[in-house]
Order: structure tokens, then C-alpha cells, then sequence
């Protein structure tokens, strides 16, 4: 019997190694939008994060997002995505569907 081999993703925040479901993907469009990848499928360049709003807080004082989704992300969209993060973290301490 073989034994499934879990992909592993680094959080650009923390630069902590983790399987791949325990992590949230952003993805960059083509016309610069940053966004969070719920399914992990959409199109376009992506980046991994922890589920912690303190991950998304040290990507974006480090300029993560933007070096590693190779576009210029802009201070309105990254607090977007500081607001969409800690929408997730309500959703997963309450039972909601998560990103796995």
C-alpha cells in the first residue's frame, strides 16, 4: 500500500512550510486584482497564507503579496484582503466551510 504524499505550500507571512489545505490562497488576476482563492483553482499567479490575520498583517508590511504575485498591490486592496481574512477567521470559529 503507497501513502498519499501531502503537498506542502510556504506562508509568505511567517515563511512557515504547512500542507497545503491548512493554507489560504490569493491569486492575482491579470488585470491586478488580488483576491483570496476560496477553491485554490482560479487563474492567475498565487501565494499561500495562514489562516491567522497576523500572517496577512507581516506579508503586507514585508511586501509579500506584491513580490510574490509579481504586481503592484495597492494599500486599499491589501486592507480588503486584511477584511476578507478576518471574515475567514470568524467563519472557521464558528463552524462556517472552510478552505480546504
Amino acid at each position: 500500500m503507497t501513502v498519499k504524499k501531502v503537498p506542502m505550500r510556504k506562508c509568505i507571512g511567517c515563511m512557515q512550510s504547512r500542507p497545503k489545505g491548512e493554507l489560504v490562497r490569493i491569486v492575482a488576476d491579470d488585470d491586478g486584482n488580488v483576491k483570496i482563492d476560496p477553491v485554490g483553482r482560479a487563474p492567475g499567479r498565487g501565494a499561500y497564507l495562514c489562516r491567522g490575520t497576523e500572517c496577512i498583517g507581516l506579508a503586507i508590511k514585508k511586501n509579500a503579496l506584491g513580490r510574490n504575485l509579481k504586481t503592484t498591490v495597492k494599500a486599499e486592496a491589501a486592507e480588503e484582503l486584511r477584511r476578507q481574512f478576518e471574515k475567514l477567521q470568524d467563519t472557521n470559529t464558528t463552524g462556517g466551510v472552510t478552505n480546504a
